[in-house]
């Protein structure tokens, strides 16, 4: 690497960590995280303690007849009426929230009706727990206090993974072995576009205020790409380890405080690694298509609206992510693992779901940096032919011109 070179990128780099916009989003996603978990700590310890719950007031009609013991449940005093009209003056004059009717039929149907003043999308989860366990009790009348309990709560399946050998695997799956590689993949996203997208601003305006001209009669377009390249790459990858490193730190913490409701969240070096790798071999596909645009770019705005194409081809994983989460080795899952644009988002994606063989990522990657390199020779053509060109932008045509003709 020449010392042109060096000063390109040491200037894009110093350039871009000084930006307001690169510190806030670098920083934003540490400061959310810690305060996200300190705030769940606080209200986790305070709620932790035994607390009073209010009683509210239900009236019910039972026109069954089989629904007349335990009116008393967690939170909820069910008070029984002997008609309608009863119940409907009880609710008017607020002795009771509302009120529901069991009727004749309801063991045929399993219908009940529920009256409220109340304009509401559906019934509160306290009141529908209530009404479901005390109609469980009375239907359950006369078994044991276990068998009831029981049928309030039939099962709870606990998975186990075995490997190949028969024995209990490490990575166990579920939300906790998902969630990490999930959110990696949005930051990854995030990065590679912030970095490459600075790219291809900073070429648009240099070429906008005739700035390139200045800087192209000192420089090679091969040395000024390449140092923006690097400097913007060396940023990003510093905005990457800045948001590692918070994960790395939240991860305990984030894990002791959801384990109990959706398992532990397994941290994993090698998915930092690879991470890592996604993210070079993305950044630099994705910034040659942004060299490139910002060079037949009249305007920033012009290349901005020229980018959203590749942006909407990068996300498509996201588009179709139930399909990746319920369908990880299928082969439409499979063929975005082995596209330029998609592999970054879906791999990672399904590091958190499935064991991806070695093969395919291997492959995955081996695809992904061809395509930096075909994109390097493109943008590299296209950046001599067309970054001098001001007030019209070059048709489809002409671009593929000066590709085979260079």
């Amino acid at each position: 690497m020449d010392r042109k070179t060096i000063l390109i990128l040491k200037r894009e780099f110093l350039q871009t960590v000084r930006r307001k916009s690169f510190i806030l989003m670098t920083l934003a996603f540490p400061m959310l995280a810690f305060v996200g978990l300190g705030v769940y700590q606080l209200v986790n310890g305070t709620t932790s303690g035994p607390s009073e719950v209010e009683t509210i007031s239900i009236g019910y009609v039972d026109q069954s007849g089989d629904f007349d013991r335990y009116a008393e449940q967690p939170g909820v005093s069910l008070a029984r009426y002997g008609t309608e009209d009863e119940a409907k003056q009880a609710l008017l004059q607020g002795k009771v929230q509302d009120y529901v009717v069991i009727p004749a039929d309801y063991l045929s149907t399993g219908t009940i009706s529920r009256y409220s003043l109340k304009q509401e999308m559906e019934a509160p989860a306290r009141v529908t727990f209530a009404l479901r366990n005390f109609l469980l009790d009375n239907l359950l009348d006369g078994q044991t206090e276990e068998m009831r309990q029981r049928a309030k709560n039939p099962m709870t399946v606990v998975s186990v993974r075995l490997n190949q050998a028969g024995e209990v695997a490490v990575n166990q799956g579920g939300f906790g072995a998902f969630i990490l590689p999930y959110l990696f993949a949005i930051l990854l996203i995030m990065s590679i576009f912030s970095s490459s997208g600075f790219l291809l601003q900073g070429l648009s305006e240099e070429k906008q205020n005739r700035v390139i001209e200045i800087l192209l009669s000192s420089v090679s377009p091969r040395q000024l790409l390449t140092g923006k390249v690097l400097g913007l790459g060396a940023a990003g990858l510093l905005q990457i380890l800045v948001w590692l490193a918070t994960i790395a730190a939240a991860t305990p913490i984030a894990s002791a405080a959801i384990a109990r409701f959706l398992g532990p969240i397994e941290f994993s070096f090698s998915l930092f690694g690879l991470g890592l790798l996604y993210f070079i071999l993305g950044y630099l596909f994705f910034a040659m298509i942004m060299a490139g645009v910002g060079a037949i770019s009249s305007t920033t705005q012009e290349g901005q609206q020229l980018s959203t194409i590749f942006t909407l081809l990068a996300i498509v994983p996201f588009w179709f992510a139930p399909f990746i989460i319920e369908n990880p080795s299928h082969a439409i899952t499979r063929i975005l693992t082995f596209v330029p644009f998609t592999a970054p988002i879906t791999v990672m994606t399904r590091l958190g779901l499935t064991q991806v063989p070695a093969w395919e990522i291997v492959v995955s990657a081996l695809v992904l940096f061809g395509a930096f390199l075909a994109t390097l020779l493109v943008a590299s053509r296209v950046l001599r032919a067309f970054l001098l060109m001001y007030g019209k932008r070059p048709d489809l045509k002409q671009v593929i011109k000066v590709i085979r003709c260079a």
